[in-house]
């Protein structure tokens, strides 16, 4: 039997009932998908996961990707989703029909992945990486590029990365030395190194497509001189595969996601390594950002998989394990009772529930992002078109960041559930505790995202972004207020909006003064704070649907199913919607205590 890691119910219910996949299939870009098959997609999803990604979860922690003689080792099993997420279309899936792809929605595709993410959180990567790259190929590429890479990367048969992080330059990209020397042939000389490259090389693939930022010599230093460019592992001439000089110098050792390759490529040691110039020159970072952002939905989804799996395997123990017995009205155990099942100590239950509501409320957000993908891509409507987009841009910072977060914090309350034993290898929560601590730092760390939030999404377009997102809570407020037992709540959320646009009064003069160091200074805890008002959201919504469907007396799901989605709101309400009170307290703190004034407090 294997071992329960998802929960698809759920899954379903909330790309379904919650976020209206029916509706976003009424696009015209949608038409020719119907939720029933749909529906057969993710099970046929779900049984591939069963069968080929689950069962090899724990051994690819055992036996790591490895670096040997030159040359990455990874387990067999990458091999397997190579070939077979090129044929079941989990690579191509988003992408249009005329290039190969499957014209499904985002938000299917982000849940069919997130099915698979649960399973086993070290394989998926190898394809979406893969999608990634072959999407700004087909966006920017030019016709030669396109028909070279993008059939056999659609088809798994060759893979894709993107080469960002340089040994001396870290997150500031401003500072990549990687350089790009033009030749008449119309290719360029690539000569530098990258570090931390997921997916980087591994022997599954015939040959492996670098996105990789380089400066072309002459360029104007600062971001404003990085361009875009295609290097191949292997460079196609006279219809064969050669070598392209690019050499993989290392893979790094990991405390979690051992089994995904994160290698050290070091590009023209030979000088003869080929790249050829994606798009414009000197637009490589904003070509970058546009793969960047779907990776970051893809970091937040990855995370609120490895929660999801946590949190089943921590119940399923909770479910089965007896230990101490319950107290009694006296406040006294009876030592002649048999013990009870830990499900049964309220404090457990906290720990579950808290599992529960950032498990289920992250997949929420990363679903919710992706409906906003869906309407921004497909809506004939160009004012509808620049909402959904503002919202996603507003959304995405914390789509990332707080499943990451809040999923590590959920992570680490399963493995006390299951006590000592949970800081044992017999037991899988010390494994998924290990793989989650990388997700806040991917993509750019919790305080990158926070600054971007706070410094970036809040300004932007004047402040519309952030209108827009609690204009949309506001909305559910309103629906909620009319539920006599969701009104309590809905109007305790009302009262965190109003919180909301006391922080940013006090926030906004100090970015207008242009003190934006002093602005940014706690932007983290900025991020903190909008992150739990988005989430009750997110569970005020579930709640007024689970409300709604019980009083259309819909049999889809149980009424206890229903009323397990209401319990969650008001447990998110009551042990954590409420940190935003002390959150909003320090942000608009008079003491300024981090920033460097010359004085060493250290």
């Amino acid at each position: 039997m294997i071992q329960q890691y998802i929960d698809l119910p759920t899954l379903k219910y909330l790309l379904y009932n919650v976020h209206g996949l029916s509706n976003v299939l009424k696009l015209d870009r949608y038409k020719e998908h119907d939720l029933e098959s749909l529906g057969l997609f993710l099970d046929s999803v779900k049984e591939f996961s069963d069968r080929e990604l689950f069962p090899y979860f724990r051994e690819m922690d055992e036996s790591p990707a490895a670096f040997k003689d030159g040359e990455v080792i990874v387990h067999e099993q990458v091999g397997v989703m190579m070939k077979k997420g090129g044929e079941m279309g989990l690579i191509c899936g988003p992408l249009d029909y005329e290039i190969g792809g499957l014209q499904l929605p985002f938000i299917v595709h982000t849940a069919a992945t997130y099915i698979l993410d649960t399973a086993n959180n070290h394989l998926p990567g190898y394809l979406t990486l893969t999608l990634g790259a072959a999407e700004l190929i087909i966006h920017f590429g030019n016709t030669a590029l396109k028909d070279t890479y993008i059939p056999n990367m659609l088809s798994g048969k060759w893979g894709g990365t993107m080469c960002l992080t340089e040994p001396d330059a870290g997150s500031s990209l401003s500072d990549i030395t990687t350089k790009a020397i033009p030749d008449k042939d119309g290719y360029y000389k690539i000569k530098g190194q990258k570090i931390f490259i997921s997916g980087g090389d591994y022997p599954y693939a015939e040959n492996i497509v670098h996105l990789v930022l380089a400066r072309i010599e002459g360029a104007p230093a600062g971001t404003k001189g990085i361009s875009l460019f295609v290097v191949p592992k292997n460079r196609m001439e006279d219809g064969e595969l050669v070598n392209n000089d690019v050499v993989t110098l290392s893979d790094f050792k990991k405390m979690g996601q051992r089994g995904f390759a994160t290698t050290h490529l070091g590009f023209g040691d030979k000088n003869n390594c080929r790249g050829w110039l994606l798009g414009e020159a000197h637009h490589g970072l904003k070509y970058m950002f546009q793969m960047m952002n779907d990776a970051r939905i893809g970091v937040g989804r990855g995370a609120a998989a490895i929660t999801m799996a946590a949190y089943q395997a921590s119940l399923e123990y909770a479910r089965e394990r007896t230990q101490g017995r319950k107290l009694r009205s006296s406040g006294k155990k009876n030592p002649n009772e048999s013990p009870c099942l830990i499900i049964e100590h309220p404090d457990v239950r906290r720990m579950l529930l808290l599992q529960k509501t950032i498990a289920e409320g992250s997949l929420s957000l990363i679903l919710l992002a992706a409906k906003y993908h869906d309407l921004q891509l497909a809506e004939n409507d160009i004012a509808l078109t620049k909402k959904y987009g503002l919202l996603l841009e507003m959304i995405t910072p914390i789509v990332k960041t707080y499943p990451s977060e809040a999923g590590a914090i959920a992570v680490s309350n399963g493995l006390q559930v299951l006590g000592g034993y949970g800081f044992c290898t017999d037991y899988i929560l010390q494994q998924y505790y290990r793989d989650i601590r990388i997700f806040s730092i991917y993509e750019g760390t919790t305080g990158i995202q926070s600054q971007d939030l706070l410094g970036r999404k809040v300004l932007m377009a004047h402040g519309k972004g952030l209108e827009l997102l609690l204009n949309e809570i506001l909305e559910t407020i309103t629906e909620a207020l009319t539920m006599e037992n969701l009104a309590p709540y809905a109007k305790i959320l009302g009262d965190k909006i109003s919180l909301t646009q006391e922080v940013t009064a006090h926030l906004m003069p100090i970015a207008k003064e242009g003190d934006y160091e002093r602005y940014l200074a706690d932007a983290n805890l900025f991020m903190e704070f909008l992150s739990h008002l988005v989430l009750g959201w997110v569970w005020l919504d579930i709640a007024a649907r689970a409300q709604q469907n019980m009083l259309e007396k819909n049999k889809t799901y149980s009424t206890n199913f229903y009323e397990s989605k209401i319990h969650s709101m008001k447990f998110y309400f009551k042990y954590e919607l409420v940190k935003t009170n002390a959150l909003a307290e320090s942000l608009m703190h008079k003491d300024v205590l981090t920033l460097n004034t010359g004085k060493d407090y250290f």
